[in-house]
């Protein structure tokens, strides 16, 4: 007599319906449909007499293959495991027998490393449904030890970290960046979210530390020239007839049309770059060899080096998004990718950075035709709502680069901010993008 056989007549003896639910067991892991069809009465009986039982002879009236055993000695939990053994064993053998040699067919001679992952996926499958789980949650006084300990840890920094946005009011508002935490930047296309990206990214490098950018819209020599210009301005590398701060003009850059002093500096920048900041810049750009399209390839990117922030630009650049879902909902797979992100993020305690685009109302203009600043809401972001809630700051985006103003401000905040605007100084071109109200200037990093 097998163990699904022994947890029916416990359950039978116990009137103990429930304890079918509680531990898990579906009719998808029975062996027989003997099994299934016994499961399926005893549960039936159960919804038609408020919960209880039937007694073990009119099972054996309505079930042919039950056999009762009397006053079974094993534990629920005992019993319920070997069942979910015997089913994983089971649905691994159907799918090494038939799925498998199929599969390889189709994709093994082709793309080995897609078969790999969707063999993967399945075997994980099978392990979350015959997953055993003899506790739902832990104790205050499981919890108390390891709280207090975690707590020593975080006074001395030794924990969570914290970085610095590039920002001192932004900063002030949310305390800046914390690793295991997501964070979402929101704004209509052309507007500057990759600008402001790349000056989160240069601040987080001056910080010292390491980090991975996924940059599915932008080549790596358009991006590094717009940070060049953004670190470069940071330093105040150059000084227009207006007295204003700058740093090496973007647009030269990218059409290799530099005056010659400020081409020597450019040269001298570059040369430079590997030096100049404490953290390491691990970049992925458009159409680049390096690029990786997938939740899996960014987690497997994590595990290989000393990331401490990614940055994904922008999100719908990630082949997930478009991908199979399990519910087969609409929107079912940027809803799971949303979900997934939000894990991987977690599991490595690294700060993790999206961006995404807004559709916002025709734009109000003042008297003068010029168009007024407005940071776009939520509701206006055609994504899934999952990755909207997984950010613990949604940030939105606007800038009027004719006028050289920008606004960022915190459209949600899981930890306070909401509501809270900061206008910027903006001059793209020149890599500016900083408070209106201006401190004492940083001291610079290149030695001109």
């Amino acid at each position: 007599m097998h163990e699904a056989q022994l947890l029916f007549s416990k359950v039978i003896d116990n009137n103990d319906v429930q304890a079918l639910t509680r531990f898990g067991i579906t009719e998808r892991m029975l062996p027989t449909e003997g099994d299934r069809q016994v499961f399926r009465f005893i549960n039936d009986y159960a919804a038609q007499n408020r919960g209880q039982a039937p007694s073990y002879a009119v099972v054996s009236d309505n079930c042919p293959d039950f056999v009762y055993a009397p006053q079974v000695g094993d534990s629920y939990e005992y019993l319920t495991r070997k069942v979910k053994e015997q089913s994983a064993m089971l649905e691994f053998v159907e799918l090494a027998e038939n799925e498998i040699p199929k599969k390889y067919e189709e994709l093994g001679f082709k793309d080995i490393f897609s078969f790999f992952e969707w063999l993967q996926s399945e075997v994980e499958s099978i392990k979350i449904r015959t997953n055993v789980r003899e506790k739902i949650g832990r104790t205050l006084e499981e919890i108390k030890s390891e709280f207090l300990a975690e707590y020593k840890k975080r006074e001395v920094g030794k924990s969570f970290k914290r970085w610095d946005t590039p920002f001192p009011r932004l900063t002030s508002e949310i305390s800046g960046w914390f690793s295991g935490d997501v964070y979402g930047i929101i704004g209509e296309s052309g507007r500057g979210k990759t600008y402001l990206a790349i000056k989160i990214v240069d601040s987080l490098l001056r910080q010292g530390a390491n980090v991975l950018v996924k940059s599915f819209e932008v080549k790596e020599y358009v991006w590094i020239s717009r940070l060049i210009s953004v670190a470069t301005a940071n330093d105040e590398l150059l000084t227009d007839e207006l007295g204003r701060k700058l740093g090496l003009p973007n647009k030269r850059i990218l059409s290799g049309n530099l005056d010659d002093e400020i081409r020597d500096k450019f040269v001298e920048v570059v040369e430079l770059l590997d030096e100049y900041y404490p953290g390491q810049l691990y970049f992925q750009g458009k159409s680049s060899s390096e690029l990786t399209r997938t939740l899996d390839d960014l987690e497997r990117e994590l595990l290989q080096g000393e990331i401490d922030a990614v940055f994904i630009d922008p999100f719908y650049g990630l082949n997930d998004v478009y991908g199979k879902n399990v519910n087969k909902t609409t929107g079912g797979a940027a809803e799971q990718a949303a979900s997934r992100f939000e894990q991987i993020i977690g599991d490595n305690d690294v700060v993790g950075f999206y961006t995404v685009q807004a559709s916002v109302e025709k734009k109000k203009r003042d008297d003068e035709g010029n168009r007024e600043l407005k940071l776009p809401t939520r509701d206006q972001v055609k994504t899934s709502m999952r990755l909207l809630d997984i950010a613990t700051n949604l940030i939105g985006f606007d800038s009027v680069e004719k006028e050289g103003i920008a606004m960022v401000g915190i459209e949600k905040g899981r930890n306070g901010g909401e509501d809270f605007t900061l206008e910027l100084t903006a001059l793209f071109d020149y890599g500016v993008l900083k408070e209106m109200e201006t401190g004492e200037a940083e001291a610079s990093h290149f030695d001109f």
